[in-house]
């Protein structure tokens, strides 16, 4: 598999999550697209989605409701660098578009596919043994320590992993979940006690090995304000390939927030 395949599947895939085709995230224009269920798209994706916004770099594919394609038309037409359409001052507008639709802007991620000659290539030692895992290995690790790693919520797609022992002592686990058919996505926890000693990059290196050794494009996804997590992926061979923007239901927000929503009258 090289760094083109890589990139065509990821491509292939987001067009099937964004009701669009891979080239449209290749356009030198913004490219507007309505949501809808998509068989194959990402399992963590809620479809269809109110306004999702995505860049490989080239231009801002938008997927969205269909009441606010036009709205959303406009805000990417206005007359800005591409890059500011992802900072907040220009989201700050975004959400005053979507509140009257009962949504406001909510995530910010950065993602990152692997380089396979720095994948390979990179020297990573860990201090503990490394050991293979698999379903049956994570029945009794849905627990807030490993919550990056593994998801209690979706736990019939965590199809590997790999855990970094003291002894009999689980000290890191690098997990996949199997998101979509291709591509896999590596989570990360290293117990607090053992942080700054390599476990993290060893175990995400190694991970991302055995996740290509049975077909897959593991991919990892960091928000752009955890700087040790972006680090993590480029010390272990990833880099930074697209990012996006996601927008929630005013009552969701809310939720993440704390904040309760009094029920309608």
């Amino acid at each position: 598999m090289t760094n083109n395949d890589i990139l065509d599947i990821a491509l292939s895939q987001h067009a099937v999550d964004c009701c669009c085709t891979p080239a449209d995230f290749l356009a030198p224009h913004h490219v507007v697209r309505v949501s809808h269920e998509a068989p194959g798209a990402r399992a963590y994706l809620k479809l269809p989605q109110l306004c999702n916004l995505v860049s490989y770099g080239s231009n801002v594919v938008a997927c969205c409701a269909e009441e606010l394609v036009e709205p959303v038309t406009a805000w990417l037409a206005q007359d800005r660098p591409l890059h500011y359409c992802f900072e907040t001052p220009t989201l700050y507008g975004l959400s005053r578009i979507l509140e009257p639709h009962g949504a406001l802007v909510c995530y910010q991620a950065e993602y990152f596919l692997p380089d396979v000659d720095a994948v390979y290539g990179a020297n990573l030692s860990c201090p503990y043994e490394l050991r293979i895992l698999g379903p049956d290995d994570f029945r009794d690790l849905y627990v807030p320590a490993w919550s990056n790693a593994l998801c209690s919520e979706r736990p019939q797609l965590d199809v590997l992993g790999v855990g970094a022992y003291d002894g009999d002592t689980l000290v890191g686990l690098a997990g996949c979940s199997a998101d979509c058919a291709s591509m896999w996505q590596i989570g990360i926890d290293v117990l607090p006690s053992y942080r700054r000693q390599g476990i993290a990059a060893a175990l995400t290196n190694r991970l991302a090995r055995e996740t290509f050794a049975r077909g897959k494009v593991p991919f990892y996804c960091a928000a752009w304000s955890n700087v040790r997590s972006v680090r993590n992926a480029l010390t272990c061979g990833f880099k930074p390939t697209w990012v996006e923007v996601t927008a929630r239901s005013i009552a969701e927000v809310e939720k993440s927030l704390g904040v309760s929503t009094p029920p309608s009258p």
